[in-house]
């Protein structure tokens, strides 16, 4: 296939992951403001829809990572266009399967599960093009310590910070004697700050990672010859990134953000109802106190995740924030069947998307459409 429509192709793909991404994962930002009636669920999604587009353009860390920090790429191996379409096929199936059983599962996880899958059908299960944990210019990158690490660590932080910031909270309330109806319509404005700062940390976490994914087709696409003027038409030289001496660029392009952003937005307001019904009413019923508690929890972790250039999954931060607010109320006021469904689902993304991208790609081989 030309170089140039290949290239094409991938970052048309990118871009339904992206939006499946919206309906799939940044419903995340908004289901607690909208489970507590504190906004309607169009006023949800413009503030989300602002707060995402600012967030994306605060920085690049985990962009960076999502192109440089996982492939082992050298002069003797470079990765194929196809074999970053097959990795995002692979997320794209889990995704939109976790999504039609209203299961909240990590969209981020699912994404660098089905590009390594790629990469190993590339490679013929070379696991050795992944990056397990390495340092790069005084900086730690790698699976374990910028994935699978904070996959686990991350949970437990959300939980935690949501039984602190509830328990100060419940104190506050106590301490002033404050009535139901006056808790209720202050904790009802302050969601308002809440959520748009965990719309922030949403876009400042994960739209970056289809930019990251979007600038790794753009940097094989030049040493692929996609930009050549024999493949690519003039205005093709507008989009071409500039490479370092390292190979790779120093900052993602600034239409590749604005694309994600808008295209994630674009998203959440088609169809993260489900996954809204599943975090902000089935696992525990929440007021607008506890959906404060909950959103300032997962905005603190995600945004620090974010800074430090780590791909967090912000559906494990802001579940477990909600599940460690809920327990606050009462242990049993959590639904710990459905939870078990969710564990479940965080637990088999990687293995199961890395499957479907190693298998998306031999299925290309078979069909003659890639070496």
């Amino acid at each position: 296939m030309d170089p140039f429509l290949l290239m094409v192709l991938v970052i048309v793909v990118a871009v339904v992951f992206e939006y499946i991404n919206g309906f799939h994962d940044a419903a995340n930002a908004i289901a607690t403001v909208v489970s507590t009636r504190v906004l309607t669920p169009r006023q949800a999604i413009m503030l989300a829809a602002a707060t995402n587009l600012v967030g994306a353009f605060w920085g690049t860390a985990v962009a960076k990572t999502i192109y440089s920090g996982y492939i082992n790429v050298s002069a003797e191996f470079q990765v194929a266009q196809m074999a970053i379409a097959c990795g995002l096929m692979g997320g794209i199936v889990w995704n939109l399967l976790t999504w039609w059983f209203g299961i909240p599962s990590s969209s981020s996880h699912a994404l660098v599960g089905g590009l390594c899958g790629g990469v190993l059908g590339q490679s013929h299960l070379e696991w050795g093009r992944l990056i397990w944990s390495d340092t790069v210019g005084g900086k730690t990158v790698g699976l374990w310590p910028k994935l699978i690490k904070p996959m686990v660590i991350s949970p437990f932080i959300g939980f935690t910070l949501g039984v602190i910031f509830m328990a100060l909270i419940t104190m506050l309330i106590v301490r002033f004697a404050m009535r139901p109806s006056k808790v209720q319509k202050w904790f009802g404005k302050l969601q308002l700050v809440s959520a748009g700062m965990m719309g922030f940390s949403h876009g400042s976490n994960d739209s970056q990672k289809t930019v990251g994914i979007i600038t790794f087709a753009l940097i094989v696409g030049v040493s692929a010859g996609a930009f050549d003027p024999a493949h690519a038409p003039a205005w093709a030289q507008t989009i071409k990134p500039e490479l370092n001496a390292k190979g790779v660029v120093d900052h993602a392009p600034y239409w590749v953000i604005v694309l994600c952003a808008i295209t994630m937005a674009a998203g959440t307001a088609a169809g993260g109802w489900r996954i809204i019904r599943t975090m902000g009413h089935k696992m525990v019923k929440l007021q607008p106190v506890h959906g404060f508690a909950a959103e300032t929890a997962a905005a603190i972790t995600i945004h620090g995740a974010s800074e430090m250039g780590i791909p967090l999954s912000t559906t494990h931060v802001i579940s477990t924030s909600i599940l460690g607010v809920g327990a606050t109320k009462r242990f049993d006021a959590v639904k710990w069947g459905l939870v078990g469904r969710i564990v479940w689902a965080w637990v088999l993304t990687i293995p199961i998307t890395l499957t479907l991208g190693y298998l998306f790609y031999r299925a290309v081989v078979v069909l003659g459409w890639a070496k």
